[in-house]
């Protein structure tokens, strides 16, 4: 694999929101999903994403800068060459002057500071092997990955699949339960990165994100709609027309309603769901003159003000 610096294209010494940056762009130039006729493409928001993961962690960052791991993350094993070489035989270049390595494989009792097999044994072999070299620890399970997996207000509503691309610059088809909140975050386990030899892969969490809609706006579990209404409508009140998820329905209008009066819909923002009831649909009027020009329209608007002048900014 590369090296990390040179495939986000910033310097050893690049501060952590430098690096975030670089990501960032690089992550949004080469997405999949902005690159849907290039099949390079993925190949290059993975590589991205693998470096990101090595110099994004600061953990990592000092492993790799120091030489530990490697561009894949890997531990790197330097200087066990010298293993029976030269006149001290396996001591490892044990002649004067010669490279010499510590072994602490009994804890507390052992020359402290010394190098812990347990350690690499753990990490590279499992939990028995664990045991035998030392008694260490079971390996650790691999790291949770997050994505965010934007769904039409429809699919939240009634369910259905959304595509999901991780970090890895692999893609997940995600069933989404209908009724889902925005926000909502779904486990998938087994579908984060991998363990060490031994070790059960990460989870991916996934973040709902519902996509506005041209019509409705949510707002927890109620939707809301603003709903043009004409003047005589308003003035005089009646029965209209709404549109709601389910289909339209006919809505009451009290006489004397103002632009800006809420009614609401019980029942009808998003459906039951993940043990919570329906939301309901809170409908805003929005009073509307006529499109066209009309001379009668502008006559009896100017009989109003003359004869009937009120005024509904009084006291503000």
């Amino acid at each position: 694999m590369r090296d990390p610096y040179e495939v986000l294209g910033v310097a050893k010494t690049a501060s952590a929101a430098e690096i975030k940056k670089a990501y960032r762009g690089l992550a949004k130039k080469f997405h999949p999903d902005h690159n849907k006729n290039d099949p390079k493409a993925a190949a290059r928001f993975s590589e991205i994403n693998s470096a990101y993961e090595i110099v994004g962690d600061d953990a990592k960052k000092v492993k790799f800068d120091r030489g530990e791991i490697g561009a894949d993350g890997k531990p790197r094993f330097t200087g066990f060459e010298g293993f029976g070489a030269g006149p001290g035989g396996p001591r490892g270049g044990g002649g004067p002057g010669g490279p010499h390595f510590d072994f602490n494989f009994g804890g507390a009792g052992a020359r402290g500071g010394g190098f812990d097999a347990a350690d690499i044994f753990s990490e590279l072999f499992g939990g028995a092997a664990a045991k035998r070299a030392g008694g260490a620890a079971p390996p650790r399970r691999g790291a949770d990955v997050v994505a965010t997996a934007n769904v039409p207000l429809e699919t939240a509503v009634l369910g259905g699949a959304a595509r999901v691309v991780l970090p890895s610059g692999r893609t997940l088809d995600v069933q989404i339960p209908a009724g889902v909140e925005d926000g909502k975050q779904i486990r998938l386990r087994g579908q984060g990165q991998p363990g060490p030899v031994g070790a059960e892969p990460g989870d991916a969490l996934i973040t709902i994100k519902i996509a506005p809609h041209p019509r409705f706006r949510i707002d927890g579990r109620d939707l809301r709609l603003d709903l043009p209404v004409t003047l005589y409508e308003a003035a005089l009140g009646g029965k209209i027309s709404a549109p709601t998820l389910d289909g339209k329905v006919e809505l009451s209008v009290p006489p004397g309603s103002n632009g800006g009066r809420v009614l609401r819909l019980r029942g009808k923002g998003l459906p039951a769901g993940d043990g919570k009831p329906a939301g309901d649909l809170y409908v805003t009027l929005k009073l509307m003159t006529p499109e066209a020009p009309d001379p009668e329209f502008d006559a009896l608007m100017t009989k109003w003000r003359d004869q009937k002048p009120y005024d509904p900014r009084k006291g503000i």
